[in-house]
């Protein structure tokens, strides 16, 4: 049967990539949509590579990201996240990526769903389709599409961009608000580890942080002194499951680990202490108020995701919680050094009837279109019925 094409861009938003399509361009039927993609992405691969598609061979570069315009009043685009697991045949549509935030806007942008002015900065307003919540992007333009290049520095990524500021209104919390066990410290038990004190966070997206310490871990360990250690990474495994039962997300730690590992995402912290970052670079302990890792889809983290900083930086505004007692700074502009640098995050907080909501939440990043035209699959992936195609073969 002849190969299957839908038009896609290859970006890069931050310290991820992920390949964007139009939702018109993809089959109606979820089941089929995710059928294709995988095919697309070159899962499942048991050599972890996704050598026989367009996956980078882990989390950070084996997400997609589907975008329409939005018919949500005070929306410009609707973002749907999917996050692509490398091993195993599935699509974990529960979450969201904040880095690739930038490259929605972007993509928005120039591929004309939003008005914009020739120079200057353009505001697009997305709607997070995955987590209802809207967020939005300060963009600039350059002759009316996306500037990609300046003087804008991200660690965890090799060249300058321009600067992308992305900001999370308040939100409404109808649910707990920011911590959705109504604690600002809970004690989640572990079948065979222990019982962890834990910081369950809804902010940017559902995250769970534990102290380093309390894992036998320093804080500052890079992903190839974490990743290759199977034992250890199935005791984080654990640990987040548990967390994501604890949270309301998944009825059992197995459902969690099967159907949902991208959300929660499990952060460890330790206080500011000098370490070396990926690319060398000591990171002193004065330019950073927090050190933090995330564990992304049962590995550590390059760098840092976008919504697990956001909610290390919400929680640290408030007593009581883990990053709080561990960090040096009580500014609502907080310095996370990450295992590729430094990232700030800008947190405002503010208490309400003993409810904690996050009333701001920015970071700056860049993104920047790699590749585009069309991503491949094999027709058999595709429906035999041509009037059961939303996506048209060219």
């Amino acid at each position: 049967m002849t190969r299957r094409r839908i038009p896609a861009v290859l970006m890069r938003g931050g310290t991820s990539k992920g390949l964007f399509v139009r939702l018109e361009d993809l089959p109606s039927d979820l089941a089929v949509r995710d059928r294709v993609l995988l095919r697309a992405f070159g899962s499942p691969d048991p050599y972890g590579r996704q050598m026989d598609g367009v996956g980078g061979g882990h989390s950070s570069a084996s997400k997609v990201a589907v975008i329409s315009r939005s018919t949500r009043p005070g929306c410009d685009i609707d973002y749907l996240f999917g996050q692509v697991a490398v091993d195993r045949a599935l699509i974990d549509w529960s979450g969201s990526c904040g880095n690739l935030l930038s490259a929605a806007a972007s993509f928005a942008i120039d591929e004309g769903f939003v008005d914009v002015p020739s120079e200057g900065l353009a505001t697009v307003r997305i709607w997070q389709v995955n987590l209802g919540q809207q967020i939005v992007a300060r963009v600039p333009v350059q002759a009316g599409q996306t500037a990609e290049t300046g003087s804008f520095e991200m660690d965890g990524v090799a060249f300058a961009g321009a600067e992308i500021l992305i900001e999370y209104p308040p939100q409404d919390n109808a649910d707990g608000g920011l911590f959705p066990t109504g604690r600002v410290l809970d004690r989640v038990e572990v079948p065979g580890i222990g019982r962890f004190d834990v910081t369950l966070v809804q902010a940017g997206m559902a995250t769970a942080i534990v102290e380093a310490r309390v894992l036998g871990l320093a804080g500052t360990e890079l992903p190839e002194h974490i990743n290759g250690d199977d034992e250890l990474l199935e005791r984080l495994e654990m640990i987040r499951a548990a967390c994501a039962v604890a949270m309301g997300l998944a009825k059992t730690p197995q459902e969690a680990t099967q159907t949902r590992p991208h959300m929660p995402k499990l952060a460890f912290v330790s206080p500011s202490i000098d370490y070396r970052a990926s690319n060398g670079q000591v990171i002193g302990a004065s330019s950073i108020d927090l050190v933090a890792r995330i564990i992304s889809m049962g590995k550590l983290h390059h760098a840092i995701t976008g919504t697990g900083a956001a909610a290390i930086a919400a929680a640290l505004q408030v007593p009581g919680t883990v990053p709080y007692r561990l960090a040096q700074t009580r500014s609502p502009k907080v310095r996370l050094g990450h295992a590729s640098g430094i990232l700030t995050v800008e947190a405002d907080v503010s208490q309400t009837a003993g409810t904690f909501t996050a009333d701001r939440l920015a970071m700056s990043r860049s993104a920047r279109r790699l590749m585009e035209g069309w991503v491949c699959t094999p027709g058999e992936f595709w429906p035999q019925d041509e009037s059961d195609l939303a996506a048209i073969a060219r």
